[in-house]
């Protein structure tokens, strides 16, 4: 629970720091910002290395899990579309409601909604004890196909920022031969992975899209440059290591500063919301930034709306495993209501393609609301869990 609210405490940190350092650091701050930015994306390939290396599953008994897949792209897509009709129809003036524009920044923007973080709460039930029960057995693979889809759709919902250009086709190309690789090597390549291998890994990917994405800029342009974001890569790594779990006090303590330094790096890359700097909204290029940003109180209420939306999202499953009883439904489905890094990932890409005003500050102050309740929601599904469980004796419904 402590780790959690840590979580928070350093996005809200690292977002009070995004508004001072501007004023404080003058015309350093852009190198400042480029450090920032190159830092976080390496602790981002860090943490999803290792959302890759929770990927395991079974390949001769791969149609067992296309059920699997489709219930959690579904817990996915509910709660990203509820949002993304929220902050069009909410949100925006009616002049806007039919905009091509709005639309494609929204659909990206509220796509934070989307992915349950599963290194959260696979640790959390672990330590409530629950690891050998069919909930946690199922919902670690409704999470990872969770995180996956939102890192698989992250990819068109891109190439609709960029329009119909020839980096498209290459995109595309470059993601269909990553997820070639991982399926057909998954768990087979037999290296260390202490948190020095994960993060010299982390920090090759981050080069590799870096260098892809400065020498199509040289040769093309900056119009006309490729950027592969680190997310599928990086998870593409983590799927073809033969997994060992390494659950020393070391690991635990750096993957856990790693987390913590990526959130304090994803609050300070929020834009200015108030004073001078912010005055620049109304010239932006897009839509959502020139947004006039509105009352504290106002945005207050909007995060407590959005974050009942996307979790009312989330409960997909309930009405799926109907051989299972509702209060192990419901506790699957409270589970998938944990936020984080991932999450945080999304928004910090968002910011890449300019997007910002009040939707993008609500979306910050949601994810930190959810992760100050992610101790609730675990606590709930234990005594849900409970009800069906029990660790000495096993579960009372069938497996």
């Amino acid at each position: 629970m402590r780790k959690v609210l840590s979580f928070s405490l350093f996005l809200m940190l690292g977002l009070v720091a995004s508004q001072l350092l501007p004023g404080a650091l003058g015309a350093a701050y852009g190198s400042f910002k480029a450090t920032a930015d190159t830092l976080l994306y390496i602790c981002l390939g860090f943490i999803m290395i290792n959302v890759g290396r929770e990927f395991e599953i079974d390949k001769s008994r791969w149609r067992s899990y296309t059920a699997d897949y489709f219930i959690a792209m579904a817990t996915a897509a509910l709660p990203w579309l509820l949002i993304v009709l929220y902050y069009i129809f909410v949100l925006l003036p009616s002049t806007l409601w039919s905009d091509p524009a709005a639309w494609k920044e929204n659909l990206l923007l509220s796509r934070f909604a989307a992915p349950t973080s599963a290194g959260i709460l696979f640790t959390m039930l672990a330590a409530l004890k629950l690891k050998e029960s069919w909930i946690y057995r199922k919902i670690q693979v409704l999470a990872i196909f969770d995180d996956l889809d939102t890192i698989l759709l992250m990819i068109p919902l891109q190439i609709l920022m960029i329009g119909l250009r020839w980096q498209m086709f290459a995109i595309v190309a470059i993601v269909v031969v990553l997820l070639a690789v991982g399926w057909r090597w998954q768990a087979t390549w037999d290296v260390r992975q202490d948190w020095k291998r994960i993060l010299g890994l982390s920090i090759i990917v981050c080069a590799l899209t870096q260098a892809v994405y400065l020498a199509t800029k040289h040769w093309y342009g900056a119009e006309n440059s490729i950027h592969i974001e680190v997310l599928l890569p990086a998870f593409v790594v983590g799927m073809l290591m033969r997994h060992r779990h390494i659950d020393t006090r070391v690991e635990q303590r750096v993957a856990t500063g790693v987390s913590f330094l990526f959130m304090l790096l994803v609050g300070m890359s929020m834009p200015l919301v108030t004073g001078a700097g912010a005055d620049t909204a109304a010239s932006a290029a897009s839509v959502t930034a020139s947004q006039p940003m509105m009352p504290w109180g106002m945005v207050a209420l909007h995060v407590v709306a959005v974050s009942f939306l996307s979790n009312l999202g989330k409960l997909v499953p309930l009405f799926f495993y109907r051989d299972r009883k509702l209060s192990e439904r419901l506790a699957l489905s409270v589970g998938m209501f944990t936020r984080g890094e991932v999450g945080a990932g999304v928004i910090f890409i968002a910011l890449g393609y300019n997007l910002g005003g009040p939707a993008l500050i609500i979306s910050v102050l949601t994810l930190v609301l959810n992760l100050i309740l992610t101790g609730g929601f675990v606590v709930w599904v234990k005594r849900l869990a409970l009800k069906s469980y029990t660790p000495e004796g096993g579960e009372t419904a069938k497996a």
